[in-house]
């Protein structure tokens, strides 16, 4: 059985790292602002395997962080949670929701109703792109 719960952000931390930069130093994948942001986890059966950190932007939400345990990636986890802050910035207010995806992972966004801006940066060994869809008419 699945559920999604907020953690603290310090729960996040380890899963964010094996995942997402696991060459990098533990301390860099802490985000300045972890604080503030609402960081949600994907449970399986009570254990965790997939997590995203969600900050508000002005009058739209960024999402970041967004990580699934390598093992079961492609099985529904990613795309669950995804539909669940989809539903939560809706809730929220947000008139948009953005993230900064790997250009390898536009696709997998793409079919969520995202859509590619023009900025595209480099950084930490991959090409970003920001994605955002729009949440208000």
């Amino acid at each position: 059985m699945t559920e999604i719960r907020t953690l603290a952000p310090e729960s996040v931390w380890p899963l964010r790292h094996r995942v997402m930069y696991p060459a990098f130093d533990f301390d860099a994948i802490k985000l300045a602002d972890d604080a503030e942001g609402v960081h949600l986890g994907l449970f399986d059966d009570n254990v965790l395997v997939s997590i995203v950190s969600l900050f508000r932007r002005g009058t739209g939400m960024q999402f970041r962080k967004f990580a699934t345990e390598t093992a079961v990636q492609g099985k529904g986890y990613g795309s669950t949670l995804l539909n669940h802050v989809i539903a939560y910035a809706r809730q929220q207010g947000a008139a948009r929701l953005w993230c900064n995806a790997r250009r390898n992972a536009s696709g997998f966004y793409q079919r969520f109703g995202f859509r590619e801006t023009p900025e595209v940066f480099f950084k930490d060994g991959y090409d970003f792109v920001v994605m955002q869809l729009e949440l208000t008419a």
